[in-house]
């Protein structure tokens, strides 16, 4: 689950509870005393926490009496605070065009695309048609977020629509590396020796970005 499809739970009473977590794993009554709450209000919401994925509950015994139930955060409960790896990523590909030119930068992120796509595949059955491929394709890429669907045209091909890009950042800042280099060779590895042409891209203006799939 990640941080934009839950965004209210960053929120409120739930947000400063995931804000003391990230510290340290806490009790609901740790919880209660520190925002001011009431212990029940406290385990309500660690519950409902604990329902999405976000924090998981651990016994610990201390001292004398029955073992103290402590929660914290889960992977993915660390995963709805603001990360910057855009950053790192544009700091790397700026060095590699330095240190490698235009050439070299090129076939590393083609490189880097068809090891992403082997590892994508390797969660994906194997064989089918070029279609069946192309929906499973659809997907996975829903999976990682990119908000996808298939549309059929009259022609026979196939048209991927993309209404959410991942790379948004990285993809404005380095263009043609991540959208005609890395996002074109990735969905080539995934789909085949398919014919694959970059239709429109949110990083060049478009409002989505799309692929056409020429299946014959």
């Amino acid at each position: 689950m990640s941080a934009t499809a839950a965004p209210e739970f960053m929120e409120g009473t739930r947000g400063r509870i995931l804000e003391e977590l990230a510290t340290t794993p806490r009790t609901a009554r740790d919880i209660a005393s520190s925002l001011g709450i009431r212990e029940s209000a406290a385990r309500g919401h660690l519950e409902r926490l604990e329902q999405r994925g976000y924090v998981t509950p651990s016994f610990c015994k201390e001292g004398v009496g029955r073992p103290r139930k402590r929660y914290q955060l889960t992977n993915e409960g660390h995963d709805l605070f603001p990360k910057k790896y855009d950053l790192l990523l544009d700091a790397l590909m700026d060095e590699i065009l330095a240190r490698q030119g235009e050439a070299g930068a090129r076939e590393l992120l083609a490189e880097a695309a068809r090891r992403v796509a082997r590892l994508i595949a390797a969660n994906l059955p194997a064989g089918g048609t070029a279609e069946e491929r192309t929906r499973r394709l659809v997907r996975t890429l829903n999976e990682f977020g990119f908000g996808c669907s298939m549309e059929r045209l009259p022609d026979g091909s196939i048209l991927i629509v993309r209404n959410n890009c991942v790379f948004r950042r990285n993809a404005i800042s380095h263009t043609y590396l991540m959208c005609n280099v890395f996002d074109q060779h990735l969905t080539q590895e995934l789909l085949g020796k398919i014919g694959v042409d970059l239709q429109d891209s949110i990083a060049q203006g478009g409002m989505r970005c799309s692929h056409l799939i020429h299946l014959r």
